[in-house]
């Protein structure tokens, strides 16, 4: 077993990036928490959620919470755990349907990372390297998710990039370092 430190895992869809998240929880000696963003909408959001639960496996707390994530966070703090964050890109979805702010809300939770009482690791796609989006809310939504990522790479101790499955550290640890032996 290795010592987890708060890590942002980035990627693209389908990139690899929560199943490496998960072998980094899993990989440490607490207690694993699954805190889940996503709403099941839909029949194939439902399939998604279920193929994340089925490749978790047992032993998993899960707490699903689309909008109040630090409060969230803040209430898993009296445990001996590993809190595992997917993913901070539902989750701006979900702050920014609701009207909330999401700059706000971003730094409250990059305060709160700044001071985390236990491991946490943050989920979150790296949208700004395609097109750029035709409507001003796809615009508006990938900004707003280019400075989520960027406040919260900035609170964490480590950041690693995953492409095709395989970890690039930008922060930190190397990727090999935070995997389990």
């Amino acid at each position: 077993m290795t010592a987890l430190m708060t890590t942002l895992v980035l990627g693209g869809a389908r990139s690899g990036k929560s199943a490496y998240a998960e072998r980094l929880v899993r990989g440490c000696a607490l207690t694993p928490v699954y805190l889940a963003t996503a709403t099941a909408g839909d029949d194939e959001m439902q399939a998604r959620i279920s193929h994340h639960r089925l490749r978790r496996g047992d032993g998993w707390t899960t707490i699903e919470e689309p909008l109040e994530l630090t409060l969230a966070l803040t209430r898993a703090s009296g445990r001996d755990c590993a809190v595992l964050v997917d993913c901070l890109t539902l989750w701006l979805s979900n702050i920014m349907h609701a009207g909330r702010d999401a700059d706000a809300e971003t730094r409250r939770l990059a305060d709160w990372l700044g001071q985390a009482p236990h491991p946490v690791v943050l989920v979150s796609n790296e949208i700004g390297l395609g097109l750029v989006p035709e409507t001003s809310l796809g615009r508006s939504f990938r900004d707003a998710q280019g400075r989520l990522n960027q406040a919260v790479a900035a609170a964490v101790p480590n950041v690693v990039f995953v492409a095709a499955g395989l970890p690039l550290r930008l922060k930190g640890q190397s990727a090999m370092e935070t995997l389990p032996s």
